[in-house]
């Protein structure tokens, strides 16, 4: 670990944050759309099964 000196600690630059007030509104939006779709057919069959795969989409949108 280094020891800072003064001249270290001189030439570190500082900068001030926004008002609260202006922090306050700073909003930020998202749109989330999500979907799924999912298909299975068993039509006229005797003792059999239907496997089915979900498809799944998901959109984000961020301002």
């Amino acid at each position: 670990m280094q020891k800072l000196t003064l001249a270290d600690l001189a030439a570190e630059d500082v900068e001030l944050l926004p008002r609260r007030e202006t922090l306050f509104w700073n909003f930020n939006t998202a749109l989330v759309g999500a979907t799924n779709s999912s298909l299975a057919l068993n039509v006229a069959t005797i003792c059999s099964s239907a496997n089915s795969a979900a498809l799944q989409q998901i959109v984000v949108s961020q301002r």
